[in-house]
């Protein structure tokens, strides 16, 4: 009895919440410092409030996965490279002019993207140790050389220097209904495959020794929801740039508030992405008079310090 009335009050949680989100998106679309035309509103701001949303609920997913996957808090969407990798793919369209056409930047984002997650499972195929913490290395590793690389090619190409900077930092100015109808299916097609292993993530949490005797193939597990999920963030930084924090400190906070099974993980951590992105990128176009923040310096103002305390509490633990 105990437990259907807890699982009620979740329900009625997810739904106000629900409704929240509907509401700050109504608002979303009348503030701003432009004139609130019908052309402005349905053209411009009716996607861009749209892939903020879907961006959020993404990231915050493939966050909650990682975390669950490595079961450790810290963990991040980015920690595996791949978007360090879109970044340079970006940054490469950039350099060749191809940012005009239809899918230029993120054509080219989502193949780097792909061939960093691709040498990112060689790395962890040459090495003995069998271990998801082998990827963890490597994807921080592959951090850094991404990181390198694309601070060269800003260095040697001055003139697309400032769009590169400004692409990494994250924006949702130049979204498109052609973005939404490239992105929403694989949102969708990915969320589906989630939660149908939701369950054998829920058993992963017990220990790969533990999940193995329940019949649950951690190592497969693992690839296909490490696959799933840079999938999700090669698209999702493919069309609005690099984005971070987020992923790390609404699933945790989530984690605190609603526990640990992945269902609930899962589904209210998209739903707080969604809502906390929406008003970052809110505040990103409107805080500023006739400029616009990058996205991800506004997060990243709100997640930083969120991670130090994250560290300094799990340390005097």
């Amino acid at each position: 009895m105990e437990h259907q009335t807890k699982g009620v009050i979740k329900i009625s949680q997810f739904i106000l919440l629900l409704l929240f989100l509907f509401v700050l998106m109504v608002l979303a679309a009348f503030i701003g410092t432009a004139q609130s035309t019908e052309f402005v509103i349905v053209h411009l701001r009716i996607p861009r409030i749209a892939m903020s949303v879907f961006a959020g609920a993404s990231l915050t997913l493939c966050g909650a996965i990682f975390q669950s996957i490595f079961r450790n808090p810290v963990c991040d969407p980015y920690i595996l490279g791949i978007s360090s990798g879109a970044s340079i793919g970006a940054a490469l369209a950039f350099i060749l002019g191809l940012d005009f056409y239809l899918f230029g930047v993120t054509s080219f984002a989502l193949v780097t993207a792909f061939l960093t997650l691709l040498l990112m499972l060689g790395i962890t195929r040459l090495s003995n140790i069998k271990s998801p913490y082998v990827m963890l290395l490597a994807g921080i590793s592959l951090n850094f050389l991404m990181a390198s690389i694309l601070t060269l090619l800003m260095v040697l190409n001055h003139q697309e220097m400032q769009k590169i900077i400004f692409w990494t930092m994250g924006s949702f100015a130049t979204v498109s209904y052609y973005d939404l109808s490239f992105f929403i299916p694989i949102f969708l097609i990915v969320v589906f495959f989630t939660f149908l292993l939701s369950k054998d993530l829920n058993i992963m949490q017990l220990g790969d020794i533990q999940a193995q005797s329940l019949g649950v193939n951690t190592q497969k597990l693992t690839y296909i929801t490490l696959f799933l999920s840079s999938i999700l963030i090669a698209a999702t930084v493919s069309i609005c740039g690099v984005i971070g924090f987020i992923g790390l400190i609404i699933p945790h906070l989530v984690r605190i508030i609603w526990g640990n099974n992945t269902k609930h993980l899962f589904a209210f951590s998209m739903l707080l992405g969604a809502i906390f992105m929406l008003i970052a990128d809110t505040l990103a176009r409107t805080v500023v008079t006739n400029a616009e923040l990058p996205v991800g310096s506004i997060t990243a103002l709100i997640g930083a310090p969120y991670f130090i305390y994250m560290l300094v509490r799990k340390q005097s633990k």
